[in-house]
């Protein structure tokens, strides 16, 4: 492929046409009514997402059914926006990329959408909130090692597929969310009642907080920011692994089997309905909280997802979302 300008996806102007970096995030092979076949396909950088349609008699169709999802692409293409079919890209030329294309700026991680806050930071914060409220013990023992061994992977891992922090650390960031809220809501059941504050353990709620989605780092691929789930994690899916991750923890370290039970309950439990995932609902105070907590964090995700996609010029966003119906959008003026 010759060079011309080499451009940042997300920095195209409608009707420019240059070589850039994409990753290929979704391809589906489908028909439409009338039985045309065509490939549906996603390409983005960290900031923009390009989804659109490469019909069976484009010249780029035959390449196009070749490529992999997950490929890291070089393209030359055109950047189209219409009023009734929004972005899509007329292309060119399409290449897997090779290593010389670093010395043309191609870096995975510009492919990504990533994290707004600091990853090493965010970790540290989540050991020095497990040391605080854990107490010394087997349970803070089980946690400690199941960040430590994991670390990678909570660095880089995502939370979700489309929902909320679907970008990579968006697993470290929601779970340093939950944590917190989990942690302020302990603190006001125990302020407000102190005659019950044994009912509710501290150290049990906050580990299940922050093991509540470590499934995850075998629910999706293991690659940078993945948003495919691996074979295991589509089967079993994150909250059993999880279990078995925190199982096979305790088993090293000798966790009291009466403390582990209940903080694989939280895990199992979290998700609450049966059709999110959970193997039961939540049975204890402990689970009830994290669960809610949770619920919280990834109900305020979807929301800021939702509004980073709208874009009409009202006060509500479309009901074409998540939820399902139309969310008022924030007042930034407030």
């Amino acid at each position: 492929m010759s060079n011309i300008s080499i451009v940042a996806l997300h920095e195209l102007e409608p009707n420019q046409e240059a070589d850039f970096f994409a990753l290929l995030s979704e391809k589906e092979l489908l028909k439409t009514k009338r039985g045309k076949p065509y490939i549906q396909v996603v390409f983005r950088d960290a900031f923009r997402e390009v989804r659109f349609p490469i019909w069976s008699d484009m010249a780029i169709y035959a390449e196009l059914r070749n490529f992999k999802v997950g490929t890291f692409c070089k393209l030359r293409a055109t950047y189209i926006v219409t009023p009734n079919y929004g972005a899509q890209l007329e292309i060119r030329r399409i290449r897997s990329v090779t290593d010389d294309d670093v010395k043309d700026g191609f870096d995975p991680i510009l492919l990504r959408p990533k994290s707004p806050l600091p990853l090493d930071a965010m970790f540290e914060e989540l050991q020095q909130i497990a040391v605080a409220q854990l107490g010394k013990g087997n349970l803070l023992n089980v946690v400690t090692k199941i960040l430590k061994e994991h670390r990678a992977g909570i660095l880089t891992c995502v939370a979700a597929r489309q929902h909320h922090h679907c970008y990579i650390g968006g697993l470290l960031e929601h779970t340093l969310s939950v944590v917190k809220i989990t942690v302020a809501l302990v603190e006001h059941y125990h302020t407000t009642y102190p005659e019950r504050r044994g009912e509710i353990s501290r150290g049990l709620t906050v580990a299940g907080a922050i093991l509540h989605d470590i499934g995850k780092v075998r629910e999706y691929e293991p690659e940078l920011g993945s948003l495919r789930h691996s074979t295991v994690g589509e089967l079993i899916g994150h909250a059993l692994l999880g279990r078995d991750m925190i199982r096979e923890a305790a088993q090293e370290i000798g966790l009291d089997p009466a403390i582990l039970i209940r903080l694989e309950h939280i895990v199992v439990a979290h998700q609450r309905f049966s059709d999110w995932g959970a193997a039961k609902p939540p049975m204890s105070l402990e689970a009830m909280i994290v669960h809610h907590a949770d619920s919280c964090d990834a109900l305020l995700g979807c929301f800021w997802n939702t509004f980073s996609q709208d874009t009409t010029d009202y006060e509500l966003t479309s009901k074409k979302n998540v939820l399902g119906y139309p969310l008022l959008k924030p007042n930034k003026n407030n």
